[in-house]
């Protein structure tokens, strides 16, 4: 009985210094995870990602394409469409900068203190994830509005909100918030709080220990939610439309512009409108994120 114990043990450690060896001939990309079947699960996700993001982008490039260079040219030469892209990315930019700044701030509150109510706003964060774009849009055109509660405050020092490009700002703001706060918190929460009160035992002042020990860690993640909430911003067409006044040349967004098209039954401006969209929003996507992997890059390697 000793005997087949002992050759058990020895053909356990044996199974155990061969394991290594044989791992190391599989390929890294196969390396085996918890879940069985490479092939299978693999097939699965390029099927769902074809069905769900490919084919549809496919599609709208295969039509936008047989417009030509010219013809997406002829589109562009439209000022009302150049203003419209001018509207739309210019001012997701400028709100997705702002959630950047303050969903930051917010990041920092929700991990940092403990306050009363500290769920209830937490929760909060979320809310535009859950509430209906156009029920958002309807809601701050009745609050933003010249007789409603902040507009009539905001009409006596001579702000507008409502109908105007300031308007669309504080839509997509209120859209885009969620993906700052949610990419920065999971990062915050991990960070030890020790490395601060080592910069303060060294001699580093506030504003040292924010910029150089808090905030490097926290760049990488807070790109990322800038261009989460940029892709939003510049997408956003439900809580817009009702606080934005849709003047042309003032205050119409690309989306809206393409359903008028649609609805005018012009297919090939609208289609074409839709391609110049898709095309400056991967490049300045890609910009984002190779700038993303450059500052993830250089700090972890500080």
């Amino acid at each position: 009985m000793a005997a087949y114990s002992t050759r058990s043990t020895n053909r356990a450690i044996d199974l155990n210094a061969v394991s290594p060896h044989r791992s190391s001939f599989i390929p890294r990309w196969r390396n085996p995870g918890i879940l069985p079947g490479f092939g299978l699960s693999l097939g699965v996700t390029l099927v769902y990602l074809a069905l769900i993001v490919l084919i549809p982008l496919a599609a709208l490039i295969l039509h936008g394409t047989g417009l030509g260079v010219s013809g997406l040219l002829h589109v562009l030469s439209d000022v009302r469409v150049l203003n419209s892209l001018r509207i739309s990315f210019g001012l997701a930019f400028v709100a997705a900068a702002i959630n950047a700044a303050f969903g930051l701030l917010v990041a920092w509150v929700l991990v940092r203190y403990r306050f009363p109510g500290k769920a209830l706003v937490d929760a909060a964060v979320d809310l535009p994830f859950a509430l209906p774009t156009a029920v958002a849009g309807i809601a701050l055109a009745t609050l933003y509005a010249p007789k409603g509660w902040l507009g009539t405050a905001l009409g006596a020092i001579g702000i507008k909100v409502a109908f105007t490009p300031l308007g669309i700002v504080i839509a997509l703001v209120f859209v885009g918030l969620p993906f700052v706060v949610r990419t920065v918190q999971p990062i915050l929460t991990d960070l030890d709080q020790e490395i601060e009160e080592a910069a303060a035992t060294l001699g580093a002042t506030r504003f040292q220990t924010i910029t150089r020990v808090v905030l490097p860690p926290l760049i990488p993640a807070l790109l990322t939610g800038f261009a989460l909430a940029f892709a939003r911003g510049v997408g956003e067409y439900g809580s817009v439309i009702f606080i934005a006044g849709n003047m042309p040349n003032i205050s119409e967004i690309t989306p809206l512009l393409i359903v008028i098209k649609l609805e005018a039954f012009d297919y090939a401006g609208a289609t074409g409108l839709a391609l110049i969209m898709l095309i400056v929003s991967f490049a300045l996507l890609l910009a984002i994120n190779m700038l993303q992997a450059w500052t993830q890059k250089r700090f972890s390697n500080a």
